[in-house]
Order: C-alpha cells, then structure tokens, then sequence
C-alpha cells in the first residue's frame, strides 16, 4: 500500500541515519579525546573507578616526592656519620701513637684537638633543607612512604628514621666505677679498664652512685673484646625506691653480656655489694674489658672533650674505641633506612606505572579500532543519505496514477 501521508521506508531510513550519526559522533570523540570512557556518562562504573585510581596516582607522586625528600636528608646524615668515623678512627691512630714512651703527646694532643673540632663542623653542616640527623635537634622523623586503601578507606603510612645523636653536647663527669680489683679506674672514675688474658683470672668492678645524681638518658657501656654492650638508665629506674640504679644498671649489663655468650668468660652479680661485677675468664678466651659513663645531656660523642693524652692514654683509648663505635652504628643505621627508603621510592613509581596502565585499559581507546570503525560509519552514512533520498522520492510515483 502506498500512502502521501505516511512514508515508512523515510521513517526508517531517518531512524538509521540517526543511530549512525550517533555511533560516528562516539568514534570521532574517541579519536579526539583518545579516551573510550571519557565521561560518567559513557560507562558510569568504569569512569568511578577510574577516577579513584587517577586521584591514588597523583597521590603516589606526592609520595615519590616525600621518599626522595626523604632519601636525602637521611643520604646527608649517613655521609656525615662515615666521615666522622673516619676522622675518629684518625684520631685513634693518634692516641694509639701517644701510648709510646718517647712521643710528644702535646704535639698529638694538638692534632686531635683539631679532628675534633673538624668532627663538630661535620656535624654541625649535616643538614639537608634545616634538618639534621646527627646533632641531637631531633629524636626521629617519618618520611611518607605509601598509600593503603581499603575499599572506600585510604591511610597513609611511614618509614620512621630515627636520629643519631653525633652532638659533642656538655659532658659531666661522674664518678660511677670503683673497684676492688686490679682494673684501671680512670681519675674522674666514669671510666675503667680491666684484661683478663687467656692464662684466666677475674676482677670485678662495681657501678654505683656518682658525685652527680644519675638521670633518664645516662649511659653505661661496656667493651668487651670486639663486641658492645650497654644499658641506659630510664625514668622508671629513676623513680624506682626498691633497687639502688647502681643496681639496677649492674643487672642490665650483666644480662647484655649473658647474651652475647662469649666463650669462656662468666659475669657475676654480688648482691652482698651494690652494683658489683665479677668478671671470671676461664682461659679460653683473651679478653680486654672496658666501660665508659655517658651522661645525658653529653651526646654520643660527649666524651670527646676529655679525650687527653698528655695525662691518661688508657683512658683515652677506651673512649675512642666507645665513641667509634657510636658513629659506626650510626652510618650503619642511615644506611639500612636509606636502602629502605630507596626500595620504597621503587615500588612506588613502578606501582604507579602499573597503576597508570589499569587506568588506560580501562579508558583509552583502541585507535585501530576506532579507526577502522569510523570508515565503516562514513560508508553507511553515505549509503543512509542514499536510502533516504530514494525513499523521499517514492510518494513522487503515486503522481503517475492520476495522469
């Protein structure tokens, strides 16, 4: 049946031109945007999704910002402590000289004089953007590492670095070791010496209350061969009425030394005497023995100014050797965190490429695809405007029924 009034072959022939222009209309924002989902409205869970992987990636490259922030100051701080163990192990060598007879220990005096004022301008310059590590200004930082989310719940998380104190500070001499024994007491009795060779033998050295209260913060530590022991006093200890911290001091230090399990040498704690230790070597092992006070307020490296060769060279060297051991643990420890830290930054920029590339999965476009779609979308348009004019045309037919 043919019909002036309704064309259906236009009507539909319209209806197809339009799918088809709205198809091309996709494909060529596609090829603009070079985004498959650009808005909510083309795919609205895919566009949510990945409108919080967006908002996690730009907060991972705030965090590669902090980590690598981060990896410098400490970088700072770990090179300052490996240059002060090498200017203290200078030092060592000199002191080691002035244990001879025939040497000018005032001479020497002088030079390590001059390291250590070379050691507080080290310490002193480690700072990276007006944070320092190394002088006592601050007890830790956390550098932000990561992003962790929970479904709708994020938090953050940091890698904590915790400062070495390489601060020369104010030492004050305490007199906390006497003895009994054949061990060397220094003059101002906060440090000592003892040997017990592989022939055997023992002595004992007894901690106890010095010529200044003892405080939170003071610091006991002991040599004992190679290897470091200590114990700090806290401010229970402090507050503590039922134990002397004499006491309390010598029973941490024997523990300390119990668990190193040194061959041959045993450790005693006379509770008839307060804060004695009795120190027994089987012969098995040939040990030398030394312990040193540091006081609170004196940093890691306080006892550097009683450092004098001209008057006491055993003295001298059991603080080198205590002093040093400071600044290698704490090269030791930037290190480790720095190593950390840079493992951190790794993961971080590769889990935000991986991040990046889920997002484009998601959303990019494929341009071969939409390429090879837009020809075919222009070739059916070509043939809709074909269809439709042919079908415009038919009503003209019906004129020919009425000549």
């Amino acid at each position: 049946m043919s019909s002036i009034l309704t064309n259906t072959s236009a009507m539909i022939a319209l209806q197809t031109m339009k799918g088809i222009n709205t198809n091309l209309e996709k494909v060529q924002s596609e090829i603009s945007t070079g985004k498959d989902v650009a808005t909510a409205r083309d795919n609205a869970a895919v566009w949510a999704i990945s409108k919080v992987m967006e908002s996690d990636v730009e907060a991972f490259q705030g965090i590669s910002d902090s980590l690598a922030l981060g990896s410098s100051t400490v970088g700072v701080a770990r090179q300052a402590a490996e240059t002060v163990t090498d200017l203290l192990t200078e030092i060592k060598g000199k002191i080691v000289s002035a244990q001879g007879e025939n040497v000018d220990r005032v001479k020497i005096q002088a030079d390590i004089d001059a390291l250590t004022g070379q050691i507080g301008s080290v310490v002193s310059a480690a700072q990276f953007n007006g944070l320092n590590l190394v002088n006592g200004s601050t007890t830790s930082i956390d550098v932000l590492a990561s992003l962790d989310r929970d479904g709708a719940t994020t938090s953050a998380s940091s890698i904590t670095v915790t400062s070495q104190d390489l601060s020369f500070g104010t030492y004050t001499a305490n007199d906390v070791f006497s003895t009994s024994g054949a061990a060397t007491v220094s003059a101002n009795s906060d440090t000592f010496v003892m040997s017990l060779d592989n022939g055997g033998g023992s002595d004992e050295i007894t901690i106890q209350d010095g010529a200044t209260a003892w405080a939170a913060g003071d610091k006991i530590s002991m040599m004992i061969g190679d290897q470091t022991v200590s114990y700090t006093v806290s401010a229970s200890d402090v507050d503590s009425g039922a134990n002397t911290i004499a006491d309390l001091v010598a029973v941490g230090l024997k523990g300390a030394i119990d668990e190193l399990g040194i061959d041959g040498l045993t450790v005693d704690y006379d509770s008839a005497n307060a804060g004695t230790l009795v120190f027994t070597n089987d012969g098995t092992s040939d040990l030398s023995v030394s312990g040193q006070f540091t006081n609170t307020g004196a940093g890691g490296l306080g006892a550097l100014s009683q450092i004098d060769v001209t008057t006491n060279t055993t003295d001298a060297l059991t603080r080198i050797e205590s002093m040093l051991q400071t600044s290698v643990d704490a090269a030791a420890a930037f290190g480790s965190v720095q190593t950390r830290i840079d493992i951190q930054a790794d993961f971080v920029g590769q889990l935000t490429d991986t991040l990046k590339t889920g997002i484009g999965s998601m959303v990019d476009a494929d341009m071969e695809e939409a390429s090879a779609r837009l020809q075919a979308l222009q070739t059916q348009q070509q043939l809709g405007i074909q269809a439709l004019s042919i079908a415009n045309q038919a009503p003209q037919s019906i004129l020919s029924l009425f000549r």
